[in-house]
């Protein structure tokens, strides 16, 4: 296939999907089918994929997982598309947004080394009426946010939303999602109506697939597991919301309430007899100065990309955290043939990111105040994710500020919140390793089909 980058960050040996192309900026780039738009260009070279709004910093991506919004790119002729949540179509065009003239070289990253203390676009008002006029059009541009769609949908091209009701919906479809899912459905009678997985990403497997003593074998054992057993997955499939009062014709009489979950295909409105919410945790940063500079990424990140797509993104990686889920992500950077510095985080820490616009070192210092310089050409941050419970949250669980996981969802021994018919596990309730999370989830799933029988 032609192609006028020659740079590749495949491993050889990973088995992939089939090839096809994506459009970047006139380009045409190698792809393969399951990849994401973020991993394709990542794989390609490309390590700038949009700029900051208001101060235009370089940014790529970072989670993963659609939650730090560092890779909004023009997609499709859509702006501020996730494209590390977007899979890859033969064609698809993508851009850089919110630089100009692009976004390697954007003139307007001066607002940066202009403002260094911040800007108030409010002090950029001034006088005379013209040089207002003037200014207002330069906040415009700073602010960013990309370019109205090419296309505007009109009414009838809108999806239409669907209703459904399930005996127990599970919100996530990690480890604990997936084992929760498989346990509900193998206490159920096997029905259309029983169980029912959705999941944001574009696959599902959560953790799996950047855990490196796991990774994408385990995610396909567990997803067949579920669907052996009868659990429906829905894939990009975003739970956006939680509304007390509403019901659909698909629930029970006198029922209330129902959760939205968005599709490429439409809005679902979906009501469940038992909820569970296995939603999982943000990727979380570490603190230093620019540790938002590209190159800098969550330890899940590295290890989805080498994993779960095979893409060896560094020579020189710095691994920074301890636990297992560190120890096995530096394991297989050295394996597929980096060379990793590891420090753990406590007995020394980055103070400070170089680079320009990749990483390109790190200032470490120890206890005592010592520091040394490390080169690395990527930073990898493994440390605890903050629970993602707002979403259960709306939905009447209780939540308790844990020092590692923050705002973590309170459940009893057996997983139930303090809502009504509402069951928790993983993660989202600061469950401490991927091992744990997958027994937690059998053990809440049962619980949600207990009584559900009959």
């Amino acid at each position: 296939m032609s192609t006028s980058n020659s740079i590749d960050l495949r491993l050889s040996n990973f088995p992939r999907g089939s090839q096809l192309e994506v459009v970047y900026e006139g380009r045409k780039l190698p792809a393969f089918a399951g990849e994401t738009v973020a991993v394709a260009l990542l794989a390609a070279g490309v390590q700038v994929l949009s700029r900051s709004i208001k101060f235009h910093r370089p940014r790529s991506v970072f989670c993963m997982t659609g939650d730090c919004g560092a890779c909004l790119m023009r997609i499709g002729g859509e702006p501020n598309v996730r494209a590390c949540q977007t899979l890859v179509q033969p064609g698809l065009s993508c851009q850089r947004q919110n630089a100009w003239p692009s976004a390697s070289l954007d003139v307007l990253g001066a607002a940066d080394l202009m403002f260094p203390e911040g800007m108030d676009h409010h002090a950029l008002m001034t006088s005379p009426r013209l040089l207002n006029q003037v200014m207002q059009r330069v906040v415009q541009e700073l602010g960013g946010l990309g370019r109205l769609p090419d296309h505007a949908p009109s009414l009838s091209e809108l999806p239409v939303g669907q209703s459904r009701h399930v005996q127990v919906l599970v919100i996530g479809g990690g480890p604990a999602g997936l084992a929760a899912a498989t346990a509900a459905a193998q206490a159920l009678p096997r029905t259309d109506a029983a169980v029912l997985l959705v999941d944001a990403a574009p696959e599902p497997g959560g953790s799996y697939l950047s855990h490196a003593a796991y990774g994408r074998a385990a995610a396909e054992q567990a997803i067949a597991e579920a669907s052996a057993a009868g659990v429906q997955i829905l894939s990009q499939a975003a739970a956006i919301g939680y509304y007390p009062e509403e019901t659909t014709d698909a629930a029970p009489p006198n029922s209330k309430g129902l959760l939205a979950v968005a599709t490429p295909h439409g809005m679902f409105k979906l009501t469940a007899d038992r909820y569970v919410y296995a939603t999982g945790g943000h990727p979380q940063n570490a603190l230093f100065i620019d540790n938002d500079l590209p190159g800098v990424m969550s330890g899940r990140a590295v290890g989805r990309l080498l994993t779960g797509h095979g893409i060896l993104l560094s020579e020189r990686p710095l691994v920074v955290g301890d636990g297992d889920e560190a120890e096995a992500l530096a394991t297989a950077l050295q394996a597929a043939g980096a060379q990793v510095t590891r420090i753990d985080g406590k007995q020394q820490h980055v103070a400070q990111a170089f680079g320009s616009p990749w990483v390109d070192g790190a200032q470490v210092q120890d206890q005592r105040g010592q520091q040394h310089h490390v080169r690395c050409d990527l930073i990898a941050v493994v440390s605890p994710p903050a629970a993602a419970s707002q979403l259960a949250q709306l939905h009447g669980a209780r939540v308790a500020f844990d020092p590692q996981y923050g705002f973590a969802v309170v459940t009893d021994a057996h997983g139930q919140t303090s809502a009504t018919a509402v069951l928790a596990c993983g993660e989202v309730t600061g469950c401490g390793s991927l091992a744990a999370a997958v027994l937690q989830g059998r053990a809440v799933g049962a619980a949600a089909a207990a009584g559900l029988s009959g």
